[in-house]
């Protein structure tokens, strides 16, 4: 049997020149807007004095949570943790609920206030290039990185040498690798010359949120009560949702058709 290796992105903030290529490929492969693109840069600009001026920028996009919260806290299941690594999330299944927004704890899931209720994808979020992925490829964000501030491979790999850049390069980095514990542990570590808050980063215990949250909650029966309630108006809303796309898209394919017919 094949050993499912688990993937991971390892960002080193001291690399990054905040050139925004990584923003355009995944615009490109992901075909969407520039202005929706799966990843954000937060930038702390410069800091400091001549000739000792600090610049920091960051990718910011998901942490492909190794326990997602977003999995955790989704009604219909629109999310899927993948064995290598991915958080991924699947459109046809989301009602827009937003539940994913609030339970993550790096504020990662972004609603799509733009769409319709039929159009689906009511979230942009990375989802590591499982397309490319899958056929031996580096995400979009890491193949087009001119500085390698963003590598992929093996998360324990990643962490080897993440460790090894701060032992051989004493007083560069803070001495931590963010992402190897926070949250549960993520598959999107990071390497910063500047305090992590400054990137934008919030201080996550080691815990899982989720943990945490089903914790209190499973111990009240209204809650119980009140979630399968929940579940079973979901899965329904869904359901007519996803009928009516059915429809749309048939009407779509009979209209092409006449008009096809009518230019012969």
């Amino acid at each position: 049997m094949t050993e499912i290796k688990h993937k991971a992105f390892l960002f080193d903030a001291t690399r990054c020149i905040d050139c925004r290529a990584c923003m355009v490929a995944c615009s490109v492969e992901n075909k969407i807007d520039m202005d929706k693109t799966r990843i954000w840069l937060a930038g702390i600009g410069l800091k400091g004095e001549f000739p000792t001026l600090t610049r920091a920028s960051m990718v910011y996009h998901c942490m492909h949570c190794n326990e997602p919260d977003c999995l955790s806290a989704c009604p219909v299941g629109a999310y899927t943790k993948r064995s290598d690594g991915p958080v991924v999330y699947d459109a046809t299944k989301c009602i827009g609920c937003r539940y994913c927004m609030n339970a993550c704890p790096f504020g990662v899931p972004h609603f799509d206030y733009n769409k319709g209720l039929l159009e689906g994808a009511f979230i942009d979020k990375c989802t590591m290039c499982p397309q490319r992925v899958d056929k031996g490829l580096e995400p979009a964000c890491v193949a087009t990185c001119p500085t390698d501030a963003l590598v992929f491979g093996e998360r324990a790999d990643l962490l080897k040498e993440a460790h090894a850049r701060i032992q051989a390069h004493a007083g560069r980095y803070i001495d931590h690798v963010y992402g190897e514990f926070e949250n549960g542990g993520t598959s999107y570590l990071i390497l910063s010359h500047v305090p992590f808050a400054e990137l934008g980063l919030p201080a996550v215990g080691e815990r899982p949120v989720k943990a945490v949250s089903e914790e209190v909650m499973g111990l009240t029966i209204p809650f119980a009560l009140g979630w399968g309630s929940l579940l079973t108006g979901s899965a329904v809303a869904v359901h007519l949702i996803n009928k009516r796309k059915e429809a749309l898209a048939k009407e779509k394919e009979a209209e092409k058709k006449q008009l096809e017919e009518a230019a012969k």
